[in-house]
């Protein structure tokens, strides 16, 4: 799975130095919204917990919707929106011992290239707050109290439109963001959670 992302993410380097070619610009002012689907895949480690606990937690797809308005001539805030993601926690040797729910949204500054091309890549960077709610606990941890802290941390973007109306555009994009939950059990410090995902799918984009 983690494949996958590295191998979009090289895509979208190698679209980027592709396009050199210069175009009319998206005008400031202009508005547009998107609505998809994407997939949140936490990175391989997630730390420890409990002073040597191994974390896994699980990846989640869940729709989405963007707006972004472009305070300049190619140059745009973005804000993601999403519905809850759920996330299985697993620890090593103990198997699934509990799950979250989370609300990611992020803010974007950021530059899209040839965007009166038939392709436009863009890339951007912003900042994150994640939420964490509905924590419960089973198996080994079962009728203990979990609780995941919320989060600030940094994020990228990048993708690719592709142009298939005269207001439309087919999206692929990947986003990593920078989550780190300090988790308690029953009221006590037991660690940090290191989620970090790759967030990345498709959606559909209207210009207005």
């Amino acid at each position: 799975m983690r494949k996958t992302s590295t191998l979009l993410l090289s895509s979208l380097a190698v679209a980027l130095s592709l396009a050199a070619a210069p175009a009319m610009a998206q005008s400031k002012g202009d508005w547009t919204i998107s609505a998809g689907v994407h997939q949140v895949a936490p990175k391989s480690d997630n730390g420890t917990l409990a002073g040597g606990l191994e974390v896994d937690v699980d990846s989640d797809i869940k729709p989405t919707i963007t707006g972004e308005y472009f305070i300049a001539d190619n140059l745009g805030i973005e804000v993601l929106a999403a519905l809850p993601f759920k996330h299985d926690i697993n620890i090593n040797g103990l198997g699934r011992v509990g799950s979250t729910k989370h609300l990611p949204p992020v803010v974007t500054l950021q530059y899209h290239f040839n965007s009166q091309g038939k392709v436009s890549p863009f890339v951007g960077a912003g900042v994150n707050y994640t939420t964490f709610f509905s924590e419960e606990t089973t198996g080994a941890l079962a009728g203990a109290d979990l609780k995941l802290e919320d989060s600030w941390g940094l994020a990228a973007h990048a993708g690719l439109d592709f142009k298939v109306a005269e207001n439309g555009s087919l999206r692929v994009d990947v986003r990593w963001i920078d989550i780190d939950s300090k988790v308690k059990l029953n009221g006590e410090k037991i660690g940090t959670v290191n989620i970090d995902p790759l967030v990345y799918g498709v959606a559909y984009v209207f210009k207005f």
